[in-house]
């Protein structure tokens, strides 16, 4: 019998997968955003809980204001705390809205799901980094995150527990997983 667990007899690297394993554990962690988005959407924020959202402000079917996109040119990241609206998840057309006031004017702002680039609830210390997909047509080099609080437009304070700065080829949520018994 063979031991599945990879404690057995494995002397080199691993074989390459044929199965997509990275592509699914990705749009897993979508998954796990997006249901983050409906439920605050729905109940609102409990407690301390905040979100930044990081995006591609360059991706196809972004709309953001124009002064906005000239400011920041390829990536953004908001604040999801005090004052937003009608924070809205469309599954259908893969896309998130929400209001936001800058420098006192009010915006809605329409993110593509596969757009966004970075998800934190600071708060818990949570965070994750999503890659755009391949196929789609912008693939710019990032520009340095900047990150815009919906507040007063001005940037947020810098924090550890939002999006890291480098983007990873797989987000790893090790440290949220249960650990099971000891082997014996």
């Amino acid at each position: 019998m063979s031991d599945m667990h990879g404690g057995g007899g494995h002397d080199g690297d691993l074989p390459e997968s044929l199965l997509p394993y990275d592509v699914w554990m990705e749009d897993a962690y979508r998954e796990v955003m997006l249901r983050a988005l409906e439920h605050v959407s729905r109940e609102g924020l409990a407690g301390e809980h905040h979100f930044y959202l990081s995006f591609r402000t360059d991706w196809p079917g972004v709309e953001i204001p124009s002064r906005l996109r000239a400011q920041y040119p390829h990536e953004m990241t908001i604040v999801l705390q005090h004052q937003f609206w009608d924070l809205t998840v469309d599954r259908t057309k893969r896309c998130v809205s929400v209001g936001l006031s800058f420098g006192g004017v009010g915006s809605i702002l329409t993110i593509p799901v596969a757009a966004i680039t970075g998800f934190a609830d600071p708060h818990i210390q949570f965070s994750m980094r999503f890659n755009p997909p391949e196929n789609e047509d912008t693939q710019a080099a990032t520009s340095p995150e900047a990150q815009v609080s919906e507040e007063n437009g001005e940037e947020a304070p810098s924090s550890d527990a939002a999006a890291p700065k480098t983007a990873a080829a797989v987000v790893s949520l090790d440290a949220f997983r249960k650990k099971g018994p000891p082997s014996r």
